[in-house]
C-alpha cells in the first residue's frame, strides 16, 4: 500500500483517524502493562513472535505480507490479555517494515501498517473476552478452553476482517477502486492463516496453562513447515502471476503496434488511439463498468476500431473534402470489415461487438446493422462519442481542428439522436477530471513520424512513418490519375502528371516524347518545369540517347546521365540536370511515346519512383487512346524493330 502516492482527502482522513487509534490503543497496552505487570513469559512470546514475524512472505498483486507468527499472538492473549498482544503485534509489524527494500518504506505507510493490526487485535480481544465472560487474565474461568471453542474462531474471524477490511478500505482510497472488488480479490484466503493460527495457541496453552517450551519446541517445527509451504506456493503464484502480466503486456503492445499501422494509413497520429483509449476507460469506470474483461475489451476495441480501413482505399479515407454518396457506402463496410478480421483472434473478452457496432446511432440509423439504444453494446457507445471528440479536436485532411467548445456543441447536436444521452452527459461532466491523463498518454505516446537523429547516421523514417508515406503516395496517385483521366485536352492531362510526379521525386522537369511512326523519331510535345522551352520540339531516333532506347526496348531507365539524353542542352539548365528516369507508355501493346523526368541531382530516383512512373504512365496511355479514338490523326504508335 501507497497511501502517500496518490490519496484523495478523504482517503488523507481515513488513514489518520486509523493511525490515530492504532497509536492509542499501542499506547494504552503498553501503559497497562507498567501499570499491571503480568508474568515475564510474555516476552518469550514476544522473542517467538518476531522472530518468525521476521520470515513474512510477500502477497502477491498487493504491498501486503503475512507471516506465521500469529499463534504466538493469539497465545498471549489468552494467557495475558489483551494488552501485551497489541504491544506484540505493534512490535512485529515494526520489524517487519524494516526489513522492506527503501523504496518501498515510508513512514505513513509503516505507521498506517502498525496502527491498523494494534487496532484490529486489540478491538477482537476485548471482544472475547467479553464473549467468554471473564477478565483478561483470569485463567481460572478461562480454561479449558475447549468449553469457548466458538468463542476463539469468533476472536479468530473478527481480528482477520478487521485487519483486512482497514487495509483493503485504504487500498481503495489509493487505487481508487471499490474496497469490496479488492476484499474479495486478495484477502479471504488470509483467514486460513488466522484460524490456524489461534488453533495452534489453543494447544499450546490449553494443557499448561503457560508458556512451555517443550511445547513451543514441537510446534516451531509444524509452524516452518506451514511457512515454507506458504512461500513455495505463493512464490508460485506470484511467477504464474508475472507471466501472465508479462503476455498481457505482449499481448497489448502487439494490438497497440497494429492499431498503429492502421492509423498510419488513415493519417492519424498515434496520439489519437491513445486518447481515445484513456477517454473510454475512464468513461466506462464512471458509467459503473467494473468487469475486468469488459475493460480489457474497451481498452482493445478503442485500440482497433478502424482496422477495417486497411481495406479502404487512401484516395477516400484522406480525401480533402466531402465523401460522395458512393465513397461513404464503402467507408462504411469498415465497421464489419474490421469485425470480421478480429472474428479470428480468440479474444477472452467481447472485443468484436464493440468494433462491430462503434457507428451504430441511437436513433437506429446507424451502421452496419441499424441496432439502436441499449442494443448497441455500451463500450461501442463510449467508444463512438469520446472517438468523435477527439477527431473533431484534431486536424485532419479534409479540416482543421475545432476547439473544446465547439467539439462539445458538436455532441450535444447528437445527443439522444446519435449517441446515447447519458454517455453524452456523463462525458461532458467528467471531461475535466479525465481530459489531463488523456492529454498526457497522448503526449508521451510514440509518434508516427519519429526518425533517427544520431549525428553519425543517415536520418532514416520509422516504419510507421513509411507506411504513412507509402499511403499518402498511394492517395495522391489515385488522387491524379481521376484527374488525369478527366481531362479535356493532352496538355491538361500531361500538366497533371507532372504536378504528381514532382510531389513524389527529385524530378525537376518534365517531358512527354511521342512517337512519330512516319518519321520514327521522339519528340518533345509538351515539357513542363524549369526552363521547359528548352526541350519544345526536341527530337531523338528511336534506339538513340536514353528516352530513345527506353521507347525501343519499352524498358524503364533509372538515374542515367541527363546528358546522354540532352547532349549539351542539359548544362543550360541552372543548375545543370544530372540524372534522368524514363518510362515508356503503351497502349494495348504499342509504344505511344515516353514520359521522361530530369532532375539536377545524381542518383536522384529509387525503385520507388519508377512504380509511380509507370502508374501515371498507364493513366496517360488511357488517356491518349480516347484522344486518339476521337482524333485517328493522333494515332501515332509504332511497335519496336528487332534488334
Amino acid at each position: 500500500m501507497h497511501p502517500e502516492n496518490r490519496l484523495s482527502k478523504v482517503g488523507y482522513v481515513y488513514v489518520a483517524c486509523v493511525i490515530a487509534a492504532g497509536v492509542t490503543a499501542t499506547a494504552y497496552a503498553a501503559f497497562h502493562l507498567i501499570v499491571q505487570p503480568v508474568s515475564n513469559q510474555w516476552l518469550i512470546l514476544a522473542t517467538l513472535t518476531l522472530l518468525t514475524g521476521s520470515f513474512s512472505i510477500k502477497v502477491p498483486s498487493i504491498e501486503a505480507r503475512f507471516s506465521v507468527s500469529d499463534a504466538f499472538v493469539f497465545a498471549s492473549v489468552l494467557l495475558f490479555g489483551p494488552a501485551t498482544g497489541t504491544v506484540i503485534v505493534a512490535a512485529d509489524c515494526f520489524v517487519i517494515s524494516l526489513w522492506l527494500r527503501a523504496e518501498n518504506r515510508s513512514p505513513l505507510r509503516s505507521l498506517f501498517n502498525l496502527s491498523a493490526v494494534a487496532l484490529s487485535i486489540w478491538l477482537s480481544s476485548q471482544g472475547f473476552f467479553w464473549l467468554v465472560g471473564v477478565q483478561p487474565g483470569d485463567l481460572a474461568h478461562l480454561f479449558p478452553l475447549e468449553n469457548h471453542l466458538w468463542q476463539l474462531f469468533a476472536f479468530a474471524a473478527s481480528y482477520f476482517l478487521l485487519n483486512t477490511w482497514l487495509v483493503a478500505i485504504a487500498l481503495a482510497s489509493e487505487r481508487h477502486e471499490n474496497a469490496i472488488a479488492i476484499w474479495q480479490r486478495n484477502f479471504p484466503w488470509f483467514s486460513l492463516n488466522y484460524f490456524g493460527g489461534v488453533s495452534v495457541a489453543a494447544l499450546l496453552v490449553s494443557y499448561t496453562r503457560s508458556v512451555d517450551l517443550s511445547a513451543i519446541a514441537i510446534i516451531l517445527p509444524l509452524l516452518l513447515i506451514t511457512y515454507l509451504t506458504h512461500r513455495t506456493s505463493l512464490g508460485r503464484i506470484e511467477d504464474s502471476k508475472r507471466h501472465v502480466e508479462q503476455l498481457g503486456d505482449l499481448y497489448m503492445s502487439t494490438i497497440e503496434t497494429l492499431a498503429m499501422a492502421v492509423d498510419a494509413k488513415d493519417q492519424i497520429t498515434h496520439g489519437h488511439i491513445r486518447r481515445v483509449q484513456v477517454y473510454a476507460l475512464e468513461l466506462a469506470k464512471l458509467l459503473g463498468v467494473n468487469d475486468e474483461g469488459q475493460l480489457k475489451a474497451i481498452e482493445a476495441a478503442a485500440l482497433l476500431h478502424d482496422m477495417g480501413k486497411l481495406a479502404i482505399p487512401e484516395h477516400i479515407l484522406n480525401k480533402p473534402g466531402k465523401l460522395t454518396s458512393p465513397e461513404f457506402d464503402k467507408m462504411k463496410l469498415h465497421a464489419e470489415i474490421g469485425a470480421d478480421l478480429l472474428s479470428a483472434v480468440k479474444f477472452p473478452y467481447p472485443v468484436v461487438p464493440i468494433v462491430r457496432h462503434h457507428h451504430e446511432q441511437w436513433n437506429g440509423k446507424g451502421y452496419p446493422a441499424g441496432i439502436s439504444g441499449t442494443d448497441i453494446p455500451l463500450g461501442a457507445r463510449i467508444l463512438s462519442v469520446v472517438d468523435c471528440f477527439d477527431a473533431l479536436t484534431s486536424d485532419r485532411p479534409y479540416r482543421p481542428r475545432l476547439n473544446t467548445e465547439e467539439a462539445f456543441a458538436t455532441i450535444l447536436q447528437g445527443r439522444g439522436s446519435l449517441y446515447d444521452p447519458l454517455v453524452v452527459d456523463t462525458f461532458l461532466k467528467a471531461y475535466p477530471q479525465i481530459s489531463p491523463s488523456a492529454m498526457r498518454a497522448g503526449d508521451e505516446s510514440t509518434g508516427l513520424i519519429t526518425v533517427a537523429t544520431a549525428s553519425d547516421k543517415p536520418i532514416s523514417p520509422s516504419p510507421l512513418r513509411q507506411i504513412r508515406v507509402n499511403a499518402t503516395e498511394t492517395s495522391l496517385l489515385d488522387a491524379h490519375r481521376r484527374l488525369i483521366a478527366s481531362s479535356k485536352t493532352p496538355a491538361e492531362a500531361l500538366a497533371a502528371a507532372a504536378q504528381c510526379l514532382r510531389q513524389l521525386s527529385a524530378a525537376t522537369v518534365f517531358a512527354f516524347y511521342r512517337y512519330d511512326r512516319n518519321r520514327d523519331l521522339l519528340t518533345c510535345e509538351h515539357a513542363v518545369g524549369d526552363k521547359q522551352g528548352l526541350l519544345d520540339g526536341l527530337s531523338m531516333a528511336v534506339g538513340t540517347r536514353v528516352s530513345g532506347w527506353s521507347a525501343a526496348t519499352r524498358r524503364v531507365s533509372i538515374n542515367a546521365d541527363a546528358s546522354l539524353d540532352l547532349t549539351n542542352v542539359s548544362d543550360f539548365f541552372e543548375p545543370p540536370l544530372r540524372s534522368v528516369l524514363c518510362t515508356p507508355v503503351i497502349d494495348a501493346d504499342l509504344v505511344v511515346g515516353v514520359l521522361t523526368a530530369y532532375s539536377h541531382k545524381n542518383e536522384a530516383f529509387s525503385d520507388n519512383h519508377t512504380y509511380a512512373f509507370e502508374q501515371i504512365a498507364s493513366s496517360l496511355a488511357d488517356r491518349l487512346r480516347i484522344v486518339s479514338v476521337v482524333d485517328p490523326s493522333r494515332q501515332l504508335v509504332f511497335r519496336p524493330r528487332s534488334r
